[in-house]
């Protein structure tokens, strides 16, 4: 008997043993089909039709072939197993900054996400991306430090006077910080009835990341808890995603304080004083 990681390799060594199988996942497809699917020559497809017919994985129908239900299983397992590489590749290198530790939180949550990341010849991309989410959404609540850069504060404070519904919530250090960054424009933002702007002592950004909810994805902003130098920006639009977003921010809602002098008082940490 053949072991499973055999099989496994089988598959996974040949990249037109894969194409055949997704082809034929989607329906049936005589030879010209999968030679056109694959890029693969006649002889090749008849190899690898031969070894699928060998293990019922498929059956010919005339001049087509089909997969079996036992080729479908090994089909859709194999598949689903690539896309779980694929999300544990894309989030690898962004793991230590996830909120890894909070309650609901799973790699399922982000396995489609989209992950900027601040490259050596354009640093700017996650900067981008929060910007790209404020200009095509209504409403936004989240929490943390999530891209302290001026122009994502220039974004956050034009998107209020635009009318955007904001609800946010800061540690005492960012919210000072925010205001010395301009304080006539966070103030005249921060006065608007559709801004509420609160404060909390012990957010989870302190140590890991921010979060932000817009209209149709969650976003997370990863960055390094002693520099605070951004590391990447990562979103989804998964529902399963937005519904943990929402329970985190409405716990630490509840637990934050409208801005009073304390707050305002709070000394603006020397990393936020230097531009980054």
């Amino acid at each position: 008997m053949v072991s499973s990681i055999e099989e496994i390799e089988f598959i996974a060594c040949s990249e037109h043993r894969v194409g055949v199988l997704d082809a034929l996942a989607e329906g049936g497809c005589d030879r010209a089909d999968l030679r056109a699917a694959t890029g693969a020559h006649a002889s090749t497809i008849g190899r690898v039709i031969g070894d699928f017919e060998e293990r019922r994985w498929i059956e010919r129908s005339g001049s087509t072939y089909e997969l079996t239900p036992l080729g479908e299983f090994v089909a859709e397992r194999f598949a689903g197993f690539r896309g779980a590489m694929d999300a544990e590749g894309k989030l690898r290198d962004v793991w230590q900054w996830l909120p890894r530790e909070m309650d609901e939180f799973s790699v399922d949550l982000f396995a489609d996400a989209v992950v900027a990341y601040p490259g050596p010849g354009y640093p700017y991309e996650p900067v981008d991306r929060v910007i790209q989410l404020f200009e095509e959404s209504d409403a936004m609540r989240g929490f943390g430090a999530t891209v302290f850069k001026s122009v994502a504060n220039e974004a956050f404070c034009r998107a209020v006077l635009e009318g955007m519904e904001i609800e946010f919530v800061y540690s005492p250090a960012v919210l000072a910080a925010t205001v010395d960054w301009n304080p006539d424009l966070f103030e005249k933002a921060a006065a608007r009835d559709h801004c509420t702007v609160l404060v909390h002592d012990d957010l989870p950004d302190r140590t890991r990341c921010g979060i932000d909810i817009f209209d149709d994805r969650v976003g997370i902003c990863c960055h390094d808890t002693e520099t605070r130098a951004l590391q990447a920006w990562i979103d989804t639009d998964a529902p399963e995603a937005r519904e943990w977003a929402r329970a985190v921010f409405e716990r630490y809602r509840q637990e934050a304080r409208p801005v009073d002098e304390a707050a305002l008082n709070t000394p603006v940490p020397e990393r936020f004083t230097v531009p980054w």
